[in-house]
C-alpha cells in the first residue's frame, strides 16, 4: 500500500486585477485624505442629505453678505462704506461658524474612531502626523471658504457702489489674514473636541458647548466688569478665555481691524500677549491631536 500523498498549499488565481501602476507614497496619500476631508465638509462625495447643512449654512453666509452689498448700493449717494465691516463679519456670523464646525469636525474624526478605520490609514505609509495634518487642514480650508465668499460678495458690492477700491481692497486683504486665523483656531478647537468620542452627537454638543458657552460667559463678564465694575482692562483680559474673543482681540492689535467684542486688548502689552496666547492655542491643539492619534494602536 503506498504511502498518501503529503499536502501541499495551492495559490488560486481568483481574478482581480493586479495594480501595475507607480506607488505614489506617503505625501499622495496625505493630499488624498486632505482632499477628500476637504470635500467631506461640505458634503461633496456623499449623500444629498449630507450637503443640506453645510450648504445652507454657505447660503445663509451669502446672502447676508449679499444684503450689505445691497444696502452699499441703495444708500451710496449717503454713505462711502459698507455698513458692516469686512473684518466684523465673522465676529457677527460666528454662531453660524459654531455650528459648521460641529457639524463637520465629528463628520471628519468621530466616524473613523467609531466604525474603527484608523487603523486602515496607518497600515500605509501614512504617519500619524499625516493623517492629523490632513484633518487639520481640510477642515480649516473649509472654514476659511466658508468666510471668504461672503466677503468676496461685500468687496464686489462696495465696488459697484463706487468705494474707493484702494481702500475697499485693503480692508479686505485684512480681513481675509483675519479669517485665516479664525479658521485655524476653530478648526484646531473642534478638531480635538470630537476626537475625544466615537459619537458624533456628543461631538456636536460638546462642540457647542465650548463655543457657544465660553463666548456667552465671557461676554457677560466683560460687559458687568467693563459697564458696572468700571475696570476696562480687566474686561479686557478675560477675552483670552473665549476663542472668538481672542481671534477678535487678535484682529483689533495685529491688523488694526474694527473689534466687535465687548473689550478690546488691554494696550500694547494686552494686543502681545493675544497674540502670543492665539500661536500658543493652534499650536496645543496641534499637538494635543498628535498625542490623541499617537494612542491610536494599528
Amino acid at each position: 500500500m503506498s504511502e498518501p500523498t503529503a499536502r501541499t498549499g495551492v495559490i488560486h488565481d481568483i481574478g482581480y486585477r493586479k495594480y501595475d501602476g507607480p506607488r505614489l507614497g506617503r505625501a499622495r496619500v496625505a493630499r488624498a485624505l486632505y482632499s477628500h476631508s476637504l470635500r467631506g465638509a461640505y458634503g461633496l462625495g456623499r449623500s444629498g442629505r449630507s450637503k443640506v447643512l453645510p450648504m445652507m449654512l454657505l447660503g445663509v453666509m451669502c446672502l447676508v453678505a449679499f444684503i450689505i452689498a445691497v444696502i452699499a448700493n441703495v444708500g451710496a449717494g449717503i454713505t462711502s462704506e459698507l455698513v458692516l465691516p469686512y473684518s466684523a463679519y465673522t465676529f457677527t456670523t460666528q454662531a453660524i461658524l459654531t455650528i459648521f464646525v460641529a457639524a463637520q469636525a465629528p463628520v471628519s474624526l468621530s466616524r473613523d474612531l467609531r466604525f474603527r478605520t484608523v487603523p486602515l490609514y496607518f497600515s500605509r505609509p501614512l504617519e500619524r502626523s499625516d493623517y492629523v495634518l490632513a484633518k487639520f487642514g481640510g477642515l480649516a480650508t473649509a472654514l476659511f471658504l466658508l468666510l471668504t465668499a461672503p466677503l468676496l460678495i461685500m468687496y464686489v458690492g462696495a465696488l459697484l457702489a463706487e468705494f474707493p477700491a484702494g481702500r475697499e481692497t485693503g480692508d479686505l486683504l485684512l480681513a481675509l489674514l483675519g479669517t485665516v486665523v479664525f479658521a485655524v483656531v476653530f478648526a484646531g478647537v473642534g478638531l480635538v473636541v470630537a476626537s475625544l468620542t466615537p459619537r458624533r452627537g456628543l461631538g456636536v454638543a460638546a462642540i457647542i458647548t465650548v463655543f457657544a458657552l465660553s463666548f456667552a460667559a465671557i461676554s457677560t463678564l466683560q460687559g458687568i466688569i467693563r459697564y458696572e465694575v468700571g475696570n476696562a482692562d480687566l474686561a479686557g483680559w478675560l477675552g483670552l478665555l473665549s476663542p472668538v474673543t481672542l481671534v477678535d482681540g487678535f484682529q483689533v492689535w495685529v491688523l488694526d481691524a474694527s473689534g466687535r467684542a465687548v473689550a478690546p486688548p488691554p494696550g500694547d502689552a494686552g494686543g502681545v500677549v493675544f497674540v502670543l496666547v492665539t500661536f500658543a492655542a493652534i499650536g496645543a491643539c496641534w499637538a494635543l491631536l498628535n498625542l490623541r492619534y499617537r494612542k491610536v494602536s494599528i
